[in-house]
């Protein structure tokens, strides 16, 4: 009886469209939205009734849900957030950061008719691929280049092209699985060509290669193992080897660089990573990288080499499937002008300035946080220490970034609740939770955030 009661107690949607705070929102929001809202306000209180699980209701608590969820509607699934985590290529966030230039490029193509596949000099039909070749090559030493969606999407297209129906010698110590289920035997497979592994897990050698060379192989490929290492008893064919080999036996080359590194970071202290142009100039036949990844640009495949060979990928009709958008493009020719002058790209890409930046200047950051965290926010503990950073995205996994840290350890809270809390702040805070404390590193943070993450934590 009391349930019945209550469901007769259940406001109408006519009566609810009279209250002042569903008025507002009909002349601020689409008339669909407020009315799903209110729908799933009174449908929230009905399951609670027909569960047994509230005793009364008021109409104010129904407009007050009715709010919440027209809110959230409203409010993008795709968000900005915080990354304090120290991970500079996160994955699960986005990637590389864009610069200034890409940023700038893609709101001038995307809000304004462009001219994509327009050639503005002849007046007749063009190739979007014109906007990035030129610099792509310039900048690797290339003959030629070609983009596609993604670096996957580019080992797909070229073993379609130069070895759909032959076979692919690889080593069997490349055969890896790059993160989310990308694994390149699998990509091999998809792309028509037969894999033969040769050499063992931890060595492989150069007669191991020229031993399984035969009237069917289609190309020798390499596969650079960016996201993990083999150390000790262990050897792989130097790159050079294999192109002499590759020149005797007139097979092509086709290396997966993977992270798509422009820059030699050894200058910089690093281990060294080969770069593009290496790969390039010891004459590998067709190479693929990621444009994400220590580029620092937008999600991308990109493949230069021989033009004998990236001529036939453009006849291949998978590139269809497989084409950049205009944002693409704009974001990746934006990103690429910076690397003309290499000083120019470390000072203005994003994921060149943070793997770059000193950890120096993170401890002077990190205090000034501190500073401003303790100032507003009572309840918590917070110190700074030194710790380390990762380049991330399945690049340098032996790579550890000097860093510095603020430590933050709550007398109310376990740091599992902070955490889940900042997640789902107004602007989410991902942060790392080490030895019972949440950890924030400044290097993946701008000054722009120091005054969120404050209100932030004082909102807790």
């Amino acid at each position: 009886m009391e349930k019945n009661r209550l469901l007769r107690k259940l406001p109408k949607i006519d009566e609810l469209l009279n209250c002042e705070i569903v008025k507002i929102e009909l002349n601020n929001t689409m008339r669909v939205l407020v009315m799903n809202s209110l729908r799933e306000s009174i449908d929230f209180y009905r399951d609670l009734i027909l569960r047994d699980k509230i005793e009364d209701f008021s109409e104010k608590e129904i407009l007050e849900k009715f709010k919440e969820i027209v809110d959230k509607k409203k409010q993008s699934n795709f968000k900005g957030l915080i990354n304090a985590t120290g991970v500079i290529i996160h994955t699960n966030l986005g990637r590389s950061l864009l610069c200034k230039n890409a940023l700038e490029n893609v709101i001038n193509v995307s809000s304004n008719y462009s001219n994509l596949e327009y050639n503005l000099e002849k007046g007749t039909r063009g190739s979007r691929y014109e906007h990035v070749e030129e610099i792509i090559e310039d900048i690797t030493g290339a003959e030629s280049s070609l983009v596609v969606n993604n670096n996957a999407a580019a080992v797909l297209l070229v073993l379609n092209t130069m070895c759909s129906g032959k076979e692919a010698i690889v080593s069997r110590g490349q055969l890896v699985e790059i993160g989310g289920s990308f694994r390149i035997p699998e990509v091999m497979k998809y792309s028509g060509s037969n894999i033969v592994e040769v050499g063992t897990t931890n060595r492989t050698h150069i007669q191991d290669y020229e031993n399984a060379v035969n009237e069917n192989t289609g190309v020798f490929m390499k596969v650079h193992t960016s996201n993990f290492r083999v150390i000790g008893f262990s050897e792989e064919v130097p790159a050079e080897d294999l192109v002499r080999l590759a020149a005797r036996k007139r097979i092509p080359v086709v290396e997966d660089i993977g992270s798509g590194t422009l820059i030699d970071f050894s200058k910089y202290g690093f281990t060294h990573e080969p770069t593009v142009q290496e790969s390039v100039k010891c004459g590998i036949d067709v190479i693929t990288f990621s444009g994400d990844k220590m580029l620092g640009g937008p999600q991308a495949g990109v493949i230069v080499g021989k033009k004998k060979y990236i001529d036939k990928m453009k006849k291949n009709q998978l590139l269809r499937a497989l084409r950049v958008d205009k944002m693409t493009l704009a974001a990746l020719e934006g990103t690429l002008k910076y690397y003309v002058d290499e000083k120019e790209a470390v000072k203005n890409i994003p994921t060149l300035y943070m793997m770059l930046s000193s950890s120096q200047k993170q401890e002077k950051r990190a205090r000034i946080l501190k500073e401003k965290l303790e100032n507003k926010v009572p309840d918590f503990e917070f110190t700074v220490d030194s710790d380390y950073s990762m380049v991330g995205g399945g690049s340098m996994p032996e790579e550890k970034i000097p860093t510095y840290v603020i430590r933050a350890r709550s007398c109310k809270m376990p740091p599992e609740e902070v955490d889940r809390k900042l997640r789902k702040a107004r602007i989410p805070v991902i942060v790392r939770i080490a030895n019972d404390e949440i950890v924030m590193d400044l290097r993946t943070m701008f000054d722009k955030d120091f005054d969120i993450l404050v209100d932030e934590f004082a909102d807790l």
